[in-house]
């Protein structure tokens, strides 16, 4: 591509621009998984911006080993009986490390969803790397009821309007018999009073994406609405 400006086209494009501005990582706290990870946070998003033409586009996401994921993805690694043989749904999959994880712990099916592009053809790229098969979804689905048996959360609770409308939607996952999980490092918007602490990490990440070097982040269990509840 050569960095002129608009040359990214096709998956194809998005695919040799992940590789060439990426490299192949662990995340510190999941070393099982490799993945294609940006480590220059700011150049990594001035390239995508250049080269799709848009100076307006939300961080690059799916380059990155955020906190929350890191978590839930430890957890289900160390707690292969809650996936095992069962159906699984990773929402906002960014690079695919939760869904590589869930597949990883014996997940009969896990389902990668994330509305960006980019992340789909990460998590392609990663999910070979890693030896597992995965389906990818872009669509917007949390006006959807997908049938699964587990579903994960990693780092989702960042923006009001996306917190409302993802609690409302695990609460209608969980009322079908869903099991809900949830990493976070307590974002702006988790909804604490709706979720029961199960385990506990210091999870080390980019200093330029947060405000600390380590993060202490939880894995959550949602509470089921009681009667009345709003």
């Amino acid at each position: 591509m050569n960095g002129v400006l608009g040359t990214i086209r096709t998956a194809e494009d998005r695919r040799d621009f992940i590789l060439e501005n990426t490299e192949l990582l662990t995340p510190p706290l999941v070393p099982e998984i490799s993945l294609h990870l940006a480590t220059e946070v700011v150049e990594l998003w001035e390239k995508t911006e250049a080269e799709l033409e848009d100076m307006a586009l939300p961080p690059p996401f799916w380059a990155f080993a955020w906190a929350g994921g890191q978590a839930l993805s430890r957890y289900v690694l160390d707690n292969p009986g809650l996936v095992k043989g069962r159906r699984v749904l990773d929402f906002g999959a960014g690079s695919g490390m939760v869904s590589i994880a869930a597949a990883m712990a014996g997940a009969t099916e896990v389902t990668a969803v994330d509305i960006c592009a980019f992340a789909q053809d990460a998590i392609l790229l990663n999910a070979k790397m890693n030896g597992v098969s995965l389906v990818r979804e872009t669509r917007d689905i949390l006006d959807e009821d997908p049938d699964v048996d587990v579903l994960l959360c990693g780092d989702v609770f960042y923006e009001r309007p996306l917190a409302e409308r993802v609690l409302a939607w695990i609460d209608r996952a969980q009322a079908r018999g869903t099991e809900v999980l949830v990493g976070c490092p307590g974002r702006s918007y988790l909804p604490k009073t709706r979720l029961d602490e199960i385990a506990v990490y210091s999870v080390p990440v980019t200093r330029v994406l947060e405000d600390a070097e380590i993060k202490r982040t939880a894995v959550y269990r949602l509470k089921p609405v009681r009667a009345g509840q709003a």
